[in-house]
């Protein structure tokens, strides 16, 4: 019998985790479609990143249609 080879994950970026925990959020209906999202201070305080952390973040989501980002106004979840 061989020895079981584990096998390598690479470790996961800090904004995939962010936006992973967002879209579940988001998913399990805490962030309602139409709703804004928490501010990116808030976010940074929740998460304990730096800005562009939670920009890449919001960037995925965006990405993924989950969001969409309004100018001066805020990030609202799309419906």
């Amino acid at each position: 019998m061989l020895p079981t080879e584990e096998k390598h994950v690479p470790p996961r970026y800090r904004y995939e985790q962010i936006a992973d925990d967002l879209a579940e959020r988001i998913n399990s209906g805490e962030f309602q479609p139409g709703s804004k999202l928490p501010s990116r201070r808030e976010l940074i305080e929740h998460y304990g990143v730096t800005e562009p952390v939670i920009d890449r973040a919001m960037q995925v989501l965006r990405i993924k249609g989950m969001t969409e980002t309004l100018p001066g106004v805020g990030v609202f979840v799309t419906e």
